[in-house]
């Protein structure tokens, strides 16, 4: 790339490149190569050099301990045991656990029973002495918060299928849940796409009851306070946080179980071929059902139980599609909850495009040109359950899932084509994405992740949702997100659905000023994604919305200039918590924000511009352990490797365009 010597593009007030048709008029090549100058060209050399020569960007995504050590138990389950891949994942785990002997849910989180149950049984399994110091460590601390029976539904679910526990210690969720009508209060169609892929091979294992071959037939009996089959408190958490509701399910769970045998043979196998079928017609190839690993265990060990041969090629296509999610690291290894590589090209194709530099815009347009392709058309999806008729239009998260497009990556991509210099030849593409965000709108305004209306609340009270994750509601990030590229393209068909999604906006803005992040940690994301989207729509810097947000903004910012937010915030009260270190990814968010509303002539902004150039590092790039968001929050947390990459990038170009735009002006 040119050094120091190119003439950036006019940059909106959100930090965005101007749209096609409106270049720069004017302004001056820079005189002389500034550290702002230097940072962003160090910067987008660096994530140009992460770009595959397919065109795309893909970063690890590492979530907590819960997944390597499935990965351990789903080989001790089949008997197909990896040793050297076993003993790499082990490294990892010990190498995660804390000083109190548990593991957390995210770097610097507090001790997790489910994650700890789990990562003790894979080490136990591996081959680890109970004796060894760190098992002790990990056994007292489990015991300690009332040991295994406390862990949470999908944990016991395992441990059921490992013989550790009697199966009335976990849900009933009988195959014959398939044959439902939708009328029933509960159904597929009700819950989660992740939700569905991750259910319904359960249903299948759940109503099998299989016992996993787990060679040397290791236990865990040390785990439990009271012996496993005396255990009498495995819904305890339903009993005490699922109030009326909650003990109506635990009744309906236990007369289930009662009538479960008399459910006629020909019944439970007509089921069973129900929720085959659905399967294996979503197993989605070597990206796998859902394209998520507790969705893909699940499916591989129904295959298995079901009787599919080794070398049947539907088997060995979702064993390879868990393989591929593997990061080898050289002595240790962890396994990732899916891969995101639209997610990530979408992102960094933003980044490189703030830089304004024609190199980085080459970039940019490689992974867009890739982006293309990887568009969901008229392939049937699950999204068509609520929207039937609603013609495909969007982008999934990973390189194929083509069941289950998201609204967050397709407004992403929209706007990173809308914006790039040769937007023409991407209007079909946005045109139909737009037809299919509209399309997806749900009844009070805003738009969730995956479904439109995923709004029946009741369900999370039943026993299988101890984790409160059943569903996929309209969140504030994701509307934000389809606000800003709805205001940007401005097709007019688009107001009426724009007019109420700026509306669901404003009710839900917090208190504080923030707006909570669903799928970023939390209210800096969230902010970030809502600021950038009122800009687009041409409501005001001064508007009361914008004001409070950009203050309570500036309210949380550290003494280093920069900004940091825990995941404890998805804990109740947890708007209340002082901030955390500064983190290069919410920094730039912070700066983003405030600067979508006006105050890029701030002390703050300067300030965090500054902390941003302070802790650049010699290969051009950022760094942070830090988890970047949750997969559920309060359940389920990820680190994005990518967000220390392209977001201090974006932001730091984007202050770059800003500044000298106004100077110019």
């Amino acid at each position: 790339m040119n050094r120091c010597n190119t003439r950036p593009a006019v940059i909106a007030d959100d930090g965005a490149v101007a749209a096609p048709g409106n270049p720069s008029h004017g302004l001056r090549p820079v005189a002389e190569c500034t550290p702002l100058d230097q940072a962003v060209e160090r910067a987008s050399e660096a994530l140009a050099a992460r770009q595959h020569a397919s065109g795309y960007w893909l970063f690890e995504l590492e979530a907590d301990c819960t997944i390597p050590a499935e990965y351990i138990m789903m080989m001790h389950f089949l008997d197909e045991i990896d040793v050297d891949l076993q003993r790499k994942l082990a490294v990892y785990l010990r190498a995660q656990q804390m000083a109190d002997g548990g593991w957390p849910l995210y770097h610097g989180g507090v001790f997790n029973i489910s994650c700890s149950v789990k990562s003790y049984y894979a080490l136990k399994l591996a081959g680890d002495d109970p004796a060894a110091p760190h098992m002790v460590r990990a056994r007292e601390a489990i015991l300690a918060r009332g040991g295994a029976a406390r862990a949470n539904v999908f944990t016991r679910i395992a441990l059921a299928l490992f013989g550790q526990i009697p199966w009335r210690g976990v849900p009933y969720i009988p195959v014959e849940i398939m044959l439902l009508p939708k009328w029933f209060p509960f159904h597929l169609d009700k819950v989660a796409y992740w939700s569905r892929t991750v259910m319904v091979p359960l249903f299948i294992l759940c109503t099998r009851k299989p016992r996993a071959k787990n060679p040397g037939n290791v236990d865990i009996r040390e785990l439990f306070v009271k012996p496993p089959e005396q255990e009498r408190g495995y819904f305890r958490h339903v009993i005490e946080t699922g109030g009326w509701l909650g003990r109506l399910f635990l009744a309906a769970d236990r007369m289930g179980r009662m009538i479960d045998p008399l459910v006629p043979a020909f019944v439970r196998e007509r089921a069973t071929r129900r929720a085959e079928q659905w399967m294996l017609e979503r197993l989605n190839g070597e990206d796998g059902l859902g394209a998520i690993f507790p969705a893909m265990v699940n499916a591989l060990e129904v295959m298995v139980i079901l009787g599919y041969p080794a070398d049947d090629p539907r088997r060995v296509t979702a064993k390879r599609a868990l393989q591929k999610l593997l990061v080898d690291q050289g002595a240790s290894a962890y396994c990732q909850p899916c891969v995101s590589p639209v997610w990530d090209t979408a992102l960094a194709s933003l980044a490189m495009q703030a830089t304004g530099t024609p190199a980085a815009h080459e970039h940019s347009v490689r992974g867009l040109d890739w982006l293309e392709t990887k568009q969901i058309l008229d392939q049937p999806g699950d999204w068509q359950v609520n929207r039937p008729g609603l013609k495909g239009g969007g982008w999934a998260f990973q390189f194929a899932n083509d069941h289950y497009p998201d609204l967050d990556d397709t407004a992403a991509v929209v706007w990173a084509m809308h914006q790039s210099p040769n937007a023409s030849r991407y209007t079909q593409c946005m045109d139909r994405a737009l037809d299919w965000l509209t399309g997806m709108q749900s009844a009070n305004g805003g738009f969730g992740a995956f479904d439109a209306d995923n709004t029946h609340y009741y369900l999370n009270k039943i026993p299988f949702a101890d984790h409160g994750a059943l569903l996929d509601p309209p969140t504030s990030d994701v509307t934000g997100r389809v606000v800003l590229v709805l205001a940007s393209v401005g097709r007019p068909q688009d107001r009426p659905v724009l007019e109420r999604a700026i509306a669901y906006l404003r009710a839900e803005q917090e208190p504080s000023g923030a707006w909570f992040g669903r799928w970023g940690t939390n209210y800096i994301y969230g902010t970030w994604s809502v600021l950038t989207a009122l800009a687009r729509t041409g409501i005001g810097h001064e508007d009361p919305a914008v004001r409070r947000a950009a203050a309570w903004l500036k309210s949380i910012q550290n003494p280093d200039g920069g900004w940091g937010e825990s995941n404890d915030t998805y804990e109740p009260g947890g708007d209340r918590l002082p901030p955390m270190a500064s983190t290069p990814y919410q920094t730039a968010w912070a700066l983003l924000g405030l600067m979508a509303a006006g105050e890029v002539r701030s002390d703050a902004v300067r300030q965090g511009i500054e902390h941003l150039l302070r802790t650049q590092r010699e290969d051009g790039l950022w760094a942070d352990p830090s988890f970047t968001a949750p997969g559920f929050p309060r359940v389920f947390y990820l680190k994005y490797h990518g967000y220390s990459a392209f977001f201090p990038l974006w932001a730091l170009a984007a202050y770059r365009g800003l500044v000298r735009r106004s100077q110019h002006h």
